[in-house]
């Protein structure tokens, strides 16, 4: 699940972060939030100063961090790359040694040769943070494309890491196994996002302004949500397609989840699934357990799946707020349905309240495909009026705990098969057509004056530029 992102006004979590600061180990000097009550009370002034201070050692962590980053990365590229560009592979491992490192390189190069420059400028105008990772957000995507990578790294350090990695290592004198060394971007992009919320907590404390680091902090919540949901997909195996043909992944979840056997009954016993929701499919998949070499990620494999087209949902069965159930839509009318229980309430409803605003996304550019013309009218009253459309409608945004889905009932909701002029607001569509080419075919072709118009979706920022880009761009 993502963490709300900063724009919804709630407050960024209390940070604990291990930070040496510029204490050493016999260091009894406690930070200005830990003072005894014994110290007399400090002016206003005085816990400003000492919050800035504070602020000035994270920013100095920050950077001195970022210098070991770019050596560890020096010993991928300059020692792993260069040997084994200089002396050859063996035949098993050529052609995917570039598996094994992905961008690596182009993601060490930019550090090396530019980030690490720009962070160092900021010891003497703290106020260029902010600005400088909102200005290279889109440059960060590279850490999206290399962790989408990185699950075929693994597979394939693990087949050779006890013996051609090991010996190069010995070779080399590194101290660290080659897989320690490929894990620091993953690390490391994690990383900033704990260092710039620590950054803010004492530059706010300061009575600096805040509203670009806040910002910064928002960019740096999504990008690392990115990068972990590119390595769970890369460990998803079995499903017979391209998963990145299946739109943005919006949201993953583990519920308990009873599925429907030979003759589209509910099986008797429920299994757990790993569930993956998608702008065009919701996949079920079953936990493998452990990752490579005795890691702790695991793999996934597919299972089931609902395209959105022929999706439909029940909220809240039997009156319990952590049960719901997807349905499905076959090709000759039959249903298949399956119930999903979370082990949160919270969790569910916001699932019930996601799925939801997809299918009325789905019926809203149905209707405008239909008619064009009443639809543009009708959006134009709603407007004219004042009636706001409600919140995030349609958003292919993050799925969010404190979301609550609002008289959610048993009744069936499926927004892509309606009676295709737009029901009033809050009413349940109740035809259950599916939405296929076909169906498409027969809708009468909007004039060149008018073209249908698909609801905007209320993306937040930073994701509605990532979502643009192709995982080849860079």
């Amino acid at each position: 699940m993502l963490e709300p992102a900063l724009a919804t006004g709630e407050e960024l979590p209390e940070l604990t972060l291990l930070t040496t600061l510029l204490e050493g180990p016999g260091d009894k000097t406690q930070p200005p939030e830990e003072e005894t009550l014994s110290q007399a009370p400090e002016s206003e002034e005085e816990q400003k100063k000492k919050a800035l201070e504070r602020s000035m050692y994270v920013l100095s962590e920050l950077v001195e961090t970022e210098k070991m980053y770019v050596d560890d990365l020096g010993q991928i590229v300059e020692g792993y790359m260069a040997t084994m560009a200089a002396q050859g592979v063996p035949e098993s491992l050529r052609g995917r040694d570039r598996i094994v490192f992905g961008n690596i390189q182009q993601i060490y190069e930019w550090h090396r040769d530019y980030f690490l420059q720009e962070l160092q400028r900021c010891l003497k105008d703290p106020d260029w943070l902010a600005q400088l990772f909102i200005k290279h957000e889109r440059r960060l995507h590279m850490y999206v494309v290399y962790c989408q990578n990185k699950p075929k790294s693994e597979h394939v350090v693990s087949e050779f890491g006890d013996s051609y990695f090991e010996e190069l290592r010995q070779q080399l004198g590194h101290r660290l196994q080659l897989n320690d060394l490929l894990i620091k971007p993953v690390q490391r992009i994690m990383k900033y996002q704990l260092l710039l919320k620590d950054f803010l907590k004492y530059y706010n404390r300061a009575g600096m302004d805040t509203a670009d680091l806040e910002q910064a902090v928002e960019v740096m919540c999504f990008v690392p949500k990115r990068c972990n949901d590119m390595m769970t997909l890369g460990r998803l195996r079995g499903f017979e397609g391209k998963l990145t043909a299946q739109g943005k992944l919006l949201g993953q979840d583990t519920f308990w989840v009873t599925e429907p056997e030979a003759g589209g009954l509910l099986s008797s016993r429920g299994r757990e699934r790993r569930v993956f929701l998608f702008e065009q499919i919701i996949i079920f998949s079953e936990a493998l357990g452990g990752g490579v070499r005795g890691g702790t990620q695991p793999g996934y494999v597919y299972k089931n799946s609902i395209k959105v087209s022929c999706l439909g949902l029940e909220g809240n069965l039997q009156g319990d707020p952590c049960r719901f159930a997807l349905t499905s839509r076959g090709p000759e009318g039959g249903i298949q349905r399956y119930v999903l229980q979370a082990a949160d309430p919270a969790i569910s409803q916001a699932w019930i309240k996601h799925v939801a605003q997809i299918l009325e996304s789905q019926r809203d550019f149905l209707n405008a495909l239909q008619s064009p013309i009443e639809y543009q009218r009708r959006e134009s009253q709603t407007n004219s009026l004042g009636r706001p459309r409600g919140p995030g409608v349609g958003s292919p945004g993050r799925i969010r705990l404190g979301d609550q889905a609002q008289g959610s009932t048993h009744t069936p909701i499926n927004g892509s098969l309606p009676s295709l002029l737009l029901s009033p607001k809050g009413e349940v569509a109740r035809a259950l057509l599916p939405l296929d080419k076909q169906a498409l075919g027969d809708i009468p072709q909007a004039p060149h004056d008018s073209p249908p118009v698909s609801p905007t979706p209320k993306t937040p920022p930073c994701q509605a530029r990532l979502a643009k880009l192709d995982e080849d761009e860079l």
